[in-house]
């Protein structure tokens, strides 16, 4: 039976993201088990914790991330153990849309799940200004923070918004953000939402002034503004996985949706 994920398998669940190259942080998984702690699980063999994951509610919808099993437990039903664990969290806490991006080998299992395909995300990678330091960021309206990111998928997200601005560097324009995220692995463009697609373009410029030399970001194939844009400044595609949901379809609008907020953890 599933357990609750503790402070305590913080680390020992880093050592394993890290060993299959995801973008992952302590301070995403300590807001996580503060924000959402019902839907973040694990299973334990003794005293060995062999599979973890985590969801984090919205406002309607939900997001299930990081489903990781360790190799040597793998095959054994544990993930999808621990996925039904957090959906009842999730669908329990009134979310009537579940979110996740799938890698390829994981679509068919969350298609008998009842997840649908809607979009695939592509991982850009590409390169900054190089700036060692952080401005400080100027005033800024959180109310259009959530105006422009609801536009485009079509939910408020609070939480979300609140924890990335917060450790980044938001540049505003007219009904357009672009938060830059600090990583040892280099500079996270996102979240970045425009409800037009020509306030995307000098956000962009002055996001990649301000960022370190490695830039990357995970973007709706569905933006095809986003993916000229980003090919004009010398990006290119690293990988990617596919969007899926499960429930009411959302109002998602990929058009105004220029980078996810989170590596593939929280949406």
């Amino acid at each position: 039976m599933a357990s609750w994920f503790l402070r305590s398998d913080i680390e020992p669940f880093l050592r394993l993201a890290k060993a299959e190259g995801w973008v992952c942080g302590k301070w995403e998984l300590e807001f996580l088990l503060q924000t959402f702690p019902q839907g973040c699980l694990v299973k334990r063999d003794g005293n060995e914790t062999v599979g973890y994951i985590t969801s984090l509610r919205h406002d309607k919808s939900g997001w299930v991330g990081n489903l990781l099993v360790a190799p040597q437990a793998r095959r054994g039903g544990i993930g999808t153990e621990l996925m039904q664990g957090a959906l009842h969290a999730l669908l329990d806490g009134g979310v009537k849309t579940v979110w996740l991006t799938a890698s390829e080998k994981g679509v068919e299992l969350y298609k008998k799940l009842g997840f649908i395909a809607i979009d695939n995300i592509n991982r850009w990678v590409g390169e900054g200004g190089g700036r060692s330091g952080w401005r400080t960021s100027p005033r800024w309206d959180p109310e259009m923070l959530r105006h422009v990111d609801s536009a485009g998928w079509g939910d408020s997200r609070d939480s979300l918004l609140t924890i990335t601005s917060g450790r980044g560097h938001v540049i505003c324009g007219n009904y357009s953000f672009v938060c830059i995220q600090h990583w040892p692995q280099g500079t996270q463009l996102g979240p970045w939402g425009a409800l037009l697609e020509g306030q995307a373009a000098p956000l962009l410029g002055l996001a990649l002034a301000a960022a370190g030399k490695s830039v990357f970001l995970d973007v709706p194939a569905g933006n095809v503004t986003a993916a000229a844009l980003l090919t004009r400044n010398g990006f290119s595609i690293r990988g990617g996985n596919t969007l899926m949901y499960l429930g009411a379809k959302p109002k998602y609008v990929p058009q105004k949706v220029f980078a996810l907020a989170s590596m593939g953890s929280m949406g």
